[in-house]
């Protein structure tokens, strides 16, 4: 009994990197694909989230692996191992990807918010100042308190999914059963569901975290348990998503471009509970990316180039890290502001963009966790050389197939 108890602690000690890494995937333009796949073509997508959903899985245990194993962050990795001008293309890719989903998600904040008629001219200024004003003055432990605690507005879809009561049965099925029409535009909007799912952020956020927790190799069992968890809600989280814009707006035929188009919807369809709760689940998952992009890109290219970096140090300690995130935060916020500017061109968009630089990021990964020097006896085994290849070979496919599309 006392063995378990002990367990039990560890792994609460433990859990936080992974849960927070994969559900912050489901950011402004994670709930803003997912309503529009499921707002358009009902549950016929529903095979690729099941195939992405176990590419992340394989994905996001590499990075622990690789964490615990070497006790260092993704971009030190590859600075290391091949040099400051490949670490400098990796980070410029990361840092182009990042700073465009980041502004994605303040739009998503703005866009939340403005379902209850508050002006983002208001509402940015105040949650540019907080987020910094929250990671500056706490800890990594504080921080991830906070990040756990917004995970927790994901529930909200999984009571709006249950309120407009669809038929389960004929949802499993769609996963195991694809019912695809592969056109351009279904191609796009697929490419856009792998960026919000596996974004290059998430690989370097989730390495630098468990690095900073000091999770070791003796511990990793637990580590990776909570990957895997965090993983599985995550995928759960979009299928709900899907599942409330399925059966309400796909079956009546109506067409929407945002998530706050979907919540509107369903306000008719699904009553004032079903609004408020997929508004508030928007506004959650927004703010919860808005922590965690800035944060991982400073961690990234701070290691990369040998600066200091964790929210754990004072500003004066390292100036390079709190002033990357001041950087993106602020840049964000005041592109949201831009008057004119359209929030879910800026959503979708930044989200293509992800899944289109994401295979970068994954060659480098599969490079390293490959490496019998770096990795020792802990390199990939074939299944998930195979899963991680596929996932990367799927992203560059889908990525050809809606280029050459937009030609014909």
């Amino acid at each position: 009994m006392k063995n378990r108890w002990s367990a039990f602690l560890i792994i609460l000690s433990i859990i936080g990197p992974g849960f927070i890494t994969a559900n912050a995937g489901n950011d402004a333009g994670g709930v803003t694909t997912y309503s529009v796949v499921g707002a358009q073509y009902g549950y016929s997508m529903l095979w690729g989230l099941f195939a992405i959903g176990i590419g992340l899985a394989v994905i996001q245990e590499m990075n622990a692996r690789m964490a615990v194993v070497t006790g260092k962050g993704l971009a030190d990795l590859i600075r290391e191992k091949y040099g400051v001008k490949l670490a400098f293309f990796a980070m410029a890719v990361l840092l182009i990807a990042n700073v465009g989903v980041c502004i994605g998600d303040f739009a998503g904040i703005a866009a939340s918010l403005e379902l209850f008629h508050l002006s983002k001219y208001m509402t940015i200024p105040i949650i540019t100042f907080m987020i910094p004003f929250i990671l500056f003055k706490g800890s990594y432990s504080t921080a991830e308190k906070v990040f756990l605690g917004l995970t927790l507005t994901f529930i909200s879809y999984v009571i709006t999914a249950f309120l407009v009561k669809p038929h389960w049965g004929g949802v499993f099925t769609s996963v195991v059963k694809p019912n695809a029409k592969f056109t351009k535009d279904y191609a796009l909007t697929l490419i856009g569901m792998v960026g919000t799912t596996i974004t290059p952020y998430m690989q370097f956020y989730l390495q630098s975290s468990i690095v900073d927790k000091g999770i070791t190799l003796k511990n990793y069992k637990y580590e990776q348990l909570d990957v895997y968890l965090g993983t599985f809600w995550g995928i759960l989280t979009a299928l709900f998503i899907t599942v409330c814009t399925a059966e309400t707006l796909f079956k009546f035929g109506i067409k929407i471009n945002t998530a706050q188009d979907a919540a509107l919807a369903l306000k008719p369809l699904a009553g004032d509970y079903s609004f408020l709760l997929f508004a508030v689940g928007l506004f959650g998952a927004s703010l919860l990316a808005c922590f965690v992009i800035p944060l991982s890109t400073s961690y990234a290219i701070c290691e990369a180039f040998g600066f200091e970096s964790g929210i754990d140090n004072k500003l004066k300690d390292a100036p390079v890290f709190f002033g990357l995130l001041l950087f993106i935060i602020i840049l964000s916020g005041l592109i949201v502001l831009i008057p004119g500017i359209s929030l879910i061109k800026t959503i979708l968009a930044t989200q293509q963009l992800a899944g289109v630089l994401s295979p970068v990021i994954l060659i480098f990964m599969l490079n390293l966790i490959n490496d019998k020097e770096l990795m020792g006896e802990h390199t990939n085994n074939k299944l998930q050389n195979l899963i991680a290849r596929a996932t990367v070979i799927l992203i560059i496919l889908l990525t050809i197939a809606a280029f050459i599309g937009n030609f014909i």
